[in-house]
């Protein structure tokens, strides 16, 4: 079975995504004879699934275990992938070949409409992404989904791809007029707050290892926000890709790309895309934060879904920020302790959207878009924060120059849009 390689950094880093045509029917034969997969029976008087299209799902026996019920909350709204691709192989003399080749990962049910059998899924670009693929944009034409406890072919669900982004390793599929959703207990995910974790939170990782269906695993958040470099095959060669993520420490293996980040309460916090392949280092994966997740796939369905368009399109402020302060809080309450920086505007572009409204030295506090208020005390969160501005959106940068606070008003134009 191949792997395919991705380096972080000075780590060598596996993206958890099995190929090979004998890895694929071999999975095929292992849920027929149903040697995998599992049952959707729920731990009884543990669980109560109320309404259809919405995630309304609540733990209500303080006596259970904790994890288990998070995992089968969280496995209401899993998926298993596979997806093929024609691909070019090359022989003596390099002439060109085509041949099939099965991809497996995992995802997540994002949005629901059970009575028309109607959903988003969100997964990794990878696992949908190949290289070598004789598609014009490389992505497979050929997906299938399954539900837990319905990974054999008698319940493949066919999805379509409607956009993602090689640089947020993230991709949204879709799937019509499904009987399979229509009849089944599959829920949409619920997206918790991925700023709100802290270290040694519970971290739940539900994929697709090895292709052999969907399975859990427990671990803890390592780190809350790190940035990684990984490595990805194009037809024009490598290209570097730098993506902040989430460090944990549950086993993440091949497949488990794409698959869901759960916290103890079943609620979503990641994206697993990653794991450290160094033999000196175990149990290092890693995940892309669900506030990273939610705000590129609802960008991804506004801008791709019915249109021509395949891309995330990130508003540019055209400014620069650093942290001009780094310091922790510690609740006393909670017993926690959490990382802050002071996010200050360093440079301002004469042709970006905000020249002549900020300038080096002003403190931005926060961004107010269409009425709702992201706090900035991360460096992150006013890159993320654009993600969730369209064309025409009210946007509102509560900041502070000289000690004064004010609040600047932005106008979002067309020229401010960038394909990412």
């Amino acid at each position: 079975m191949r792997r395919r390689i991705i380096s972080i950094i000075s780590l060598v880093t596996t993206i958890m995504l099995c190929i090979s045509l004998s890895s694929c029917a071999l999975m095929d034969a292992l849920l027929d004879s149903g040697t995998t997969g599992g049952n959707n029976s729920l731990p009884n008087g543990n669980i109560t699934v109320e309404g259809g299209d919405s995630y309304d799902v609540t733990i209500n026996n303080p006596e259970a275990n904790i994890n288990v019920l998070a995992a089968s909350k969280g496995l209401l709204s899993a998926v298993s992938i596979v997806c093929v691709h024609d691909v070019y192989q090359y022989g003596v003399g390099g002439i060109a070949t085509t041949s099939k080749a099965y991809f497996s990962g995992a995802g997540v049910i994002y949005k629901l409409d059970k009575n028309r059998g109607e959903a988003y899924i969100i997964t990794n670009y990878h696992v949908v992404y190949e290289g070598t693929s004789t598609s014009p944009n490389q992505i497979s034409q050929d997906i299938t989904v399954y539900l837990y406890g319905q990974e054999s072919s008698d319940y493949g669900i066919k999805a379509t791809y409607i956009g993602g982004s090689m640089n947020y390793d993230l991709a949204v599929l879709k799937v019509e007029n499904s009987k399979v959703l229509m009849e089944s207990n599959a829920q949409a995910v619920s997206v918790s707050d991925s700023d709100k974790l802290n270290l040694l939170d519970t971290a739940i990782a539900i994929g697709n290892p090895e292709g052999a269906g969907l399975s859990a695993t427990v671990g803890y958040i390592n780190v809350d926000s790190e940035y990684i470099t990984l490595s990805m095959n194009t037809p024009q060669g490598t290209k570097d890709i730098n993506l902040r993520v989430m460090r944990i420490d549950a086993a993440v293996n091949s497949g488990n790309s794409g698959g869901g980040l759960f916290n103890d309460t079943g609620e979503l916090i990641g994206i697993v895309n990653a794991k450290s392949g160094d033999t000196k280092v175990d149990n290092i994966g890693y995940a892309i934060p669900s506030n990273v997740v939610r705000a590129v796939a609802d960008n991804i369905i506004h801008y791709c879904d019915k249109t021509n368009k395949e891309s995330v399109y990130r508003v540019l402020l055209g400014v620069t920020v650093t942290p001009s302060k780094q310091y922790t809080v510690y609740d006393p309450e909670t017993g926690t302790l959490e990382k802050r920086e002071e996010v200050s505007v360093s440079e301002v572009s004469q042709s970006g959207g905000v020249a002549g409204l900020l300038q080096g030295g002003d403190i931005i506090n926060s961004i107010t878009i269409d009425g709702v208020t992201h706090e900035v005390y991360r460096l992150h969160h006013v890159v993320d924060s654009m993600l969730d501005a369209r064309v025409g959106s009210s946007v509102v940068m509560n900041i502070t120059r000289n000690g004064t606070a004010m609040d600047v008003t932005v106008e979002i134009t067309d020229k401010m849009l960038t394909a990412y």
